[in-house]
Order: C-alpha cells, then sequence, then structure tokens
C-alpha cells in the first residue's frame, strides 16, 4: 500500500521520530512522509512510533491509498525533498 504519514509530535521528540519514519519511508518536508509499505511494516513503524510518543500531546495522522498511481501529487512552491525515482 502507499501511505502518507503526518505526525505532530513535541520538540523534544521530533528528532527521534524523524529517524524512525526515515527507516520506513521517503521524508518530503518537515513531518510529513510518504512511500510504498506493507501492512506488517505500518504496523512495526506504528508500535516503535507508540514507544516515542506521548499519546496525551502528540499525534500521527495516515492516510491510505492501494498505490502511488491512484494519488496526485502537486507541489507548489519548492519542494523540500525531491525524490529521485531514477537507478
Amino acid at each position: 500500500m502507499y501511505i502518507i504519514l503526518v505526525y505532530d509530535i513535541a520538540e523534544k521528540r521530533v528528532s527521534k521520530m524523524l529517524r524512525l519514519c526515515r527507516q520506513y519511508l521517503n521524508w518530503i518536508q518537515n513531518s510529513v512522509f510518504e512511500g510504498e509499505i506493507t501492512e506488517v511494516k505500518l504496523k512495526e513503524l506504528l508500535c516503535r512510533a507508540k514507544e516515542i510518543m506521548d499519546k496525551e500531546a502528540d499525534s500521527i495522522i495516515i492516510f491510505k491509498s492501494r498505490g502511488e498511481k491512484w494519488l496526485e501529487k502537486e507541489v507548489v512552491g519548492k519542494e523540500k525533498n525531491e525524490l529521485d525515482n531514477f537507478l
């Protein structure tokens, strides 16, 4: 599946969450990530994220799609992290 993950984490935990999400997804900008991920890997990511989060103050939002081809992306302004899909 293809997901977009957005988090709102207190500043003192942001660097840990950033490092975690980069292990599973592509960083887009600030607290936004996207990419293909299996259901098992997503559950693993969320389990590890919950260990970092303060559930009373922090949040993660995940948008799911069958695949990237079902999602149209438009960037207005400077793209923070241009993904290069060429090998």
